[in-house]
């Protein structure tokens, strides 16, 4: 039954904050420098030490900007660690602008792809609308980026630089987002009045306009390059007219993608099931997006194991909560919102996931654990979004966020249990593009 305010209602709220005089002196604090500011808990600064019991070696970090990337700086800074303790080249960098244009292009593709076989359904239908929301967005999981580079290979940061649209790709977004919405009705009224004919032939000029779009915008990638470096010890290394794949295969080719499990810890989804989400898959026909659902902490103990045998983690989180970019701090207790206000905040990870309260909102790398007689005090995190946030770059978290606001953590299938091995290969319940893991 609908309930309407009364005046009397309103009157009686108005008196109950009142009454107690410290509601003022909160007031004020809050008003004046915010309640993030108002609610900051100092105290937790003398228990993240930055001091770790396993430690990649590790020197400068990358830059995302204003784009929705960090899936994709997460996967090549797992990349470049790798190349760094295998050449002794530890500031080596990939370029991320080179894999974004090749995502661009194949996720248009995808995107016209589902609005083909969703041509029947209504255009306000749940599934067309979250299809059209996706176009031209930046967000993505690590077997996209994975997929990326399996097809396209990789190249050196210098061998294609970012470009303004690719630190700050608002502006690109924007218009490619509206390019591919307005094809959507073309292929859609082709596919329903059974042009089939046609319809080849207009998706291809549509993806060639795609491509138009991203070379101004990004520039096209290079086909060919020279590999140029100082490692660790000033020796020089050149390596000429390698193409990206070579480059990949030569250089990188005991990293097997098929080796790496996505981990998941998704409390409102049923445990020790394999998941998909194929209106997320951005290539068709390659590496799909799959999420093996356990509970923390196996994320935790898989996560350990491969920092000790010296490979960094990826991992999908929710970095827009308790975190502090100022100085990196990533705890659970850093703002003392209940305390601000007078009110319970706390929920279930489950319910933060049903709600929406809780999502993967962002991509960062594992770099390091501090662990005391097998208890877990603190994680290094390496993020990207510059030298200029956390220490230079490196954030600081402990276990209890890792807990509450880590969903995913990629490691390699060696580490996972001979059940959760077997899972992993399958069968994939598939999940909506609007479900909470997505």
């Amino acid at each position: 039954m609908a309930h309407e305010l009364t005046v009397q209602e309103l009157e009686k709220f108005s008196a109950d904050f009142n009454k107690n005089p410290e509601n003022k002196v909160i007031a004020r604090a809050a008003q004046r420098s915010g309640v993030l500011e108002a609610s900051y808990n100092d105290r937790v600064q003398s228990k993240l030490t930055r001091v770790f019991s396993t430690e990649l070696d590790t020197d400068n970090v990358t830059n995302q900007k204003h784009s929705g990337r960090c899936w994709e700086f997460a996967t090549l800074n797992v990349l470049r660690h790798a190349f760094g303790k295998k050449y002794k080249a530890k500031n080596f960098t990939f370029s991320q602008a080179y894999n974004f244009f090749w995502d661009k292009i194949e996720r248009a593709n995808m995107f016209y792809n589902r609005i083909l076989d969703s041509a029947d359904m209504p255009l306000d239908s749940r599934q067309v609308k979250t299809d059209l929301d996706f176009a031209g967005s930046d967000g993505g999981q690590f077997q996209m980026a994975a997929a990326l580079i399996e097809k396209y290979g990789v190249v050196p940061s210098y061998a294609m630089p970012e470009t303004f649209n690719t630190n700050d790709t608002t502006g690109f977004a924007t218009a490619l987002g509206d390019k591919l919405k307005k094809d959507a009705l073309v292929l859609r009224h082709l596919k329903q009045y059974g042009k089939d004919d046609e319809i080849a032939k207009t998706r291809e000029k549509f993806l060639s306009e795609v491509y138009q779009m991203t070379a101004i915008a990004v520039g096209e990638p290079p086909k060919t390059f020279d590999l140029e470096y100082r490692d660790d010890d000033k020796k020089y290394h050149l390596d000429k007219n390698l193409t990206p794949l070579e480059f990949l295969h030569k250089y990188l080719g005991d990293v097997d993608f098929d080796d790496y499990v996505v981990l998941t810890n998704a409390p409102d989804h049923e445990y020790n099931k394999l998941y998909g989400l194929p209106a997320e898959d951005n290539i068709e026909g390659s590496i799909r997006i799959k999420l093996l659902n356990v509970p923390m902490e196996y994320l935790s103990s898989a996560a350990i194991a491969q920092l000790k045998d010296g490979e960094a983690v990826w991992f999908g989180n929710d970095v827009l909560r308790q975190m502090d970019r100022k100085t990196g701090y990533l705890d659970t207790n850093l703002y003392k919102l209940d305390d601000l206000f007078g009110v319970d905040f706390k929920m279930s990870k489950a319910d933060r996931l049903r709600t929406g309260v809780g999502q993967v909102s962002h991509a960062m790398t594992l770099v390091g654990v501090d662990e005391d007689n097998g208890e877990v005090r603190q994680w290094k995190v390496e993020n990207s979004w510059g030298d200029k946030s956390g220490s230079k770059g490196f954030y600081v978290m402990n276990n209890e966020w890792f807990n509450d606001y880590v969903y995913e953590v990629v490691v390699h299938k060696k580490y996972l249990t001979d059940k959760q091995k077997e899972l992993a290969e399958g069968p994939i319940t598939d999940l909506p593009a609007w479900d909470s893991l997505a």
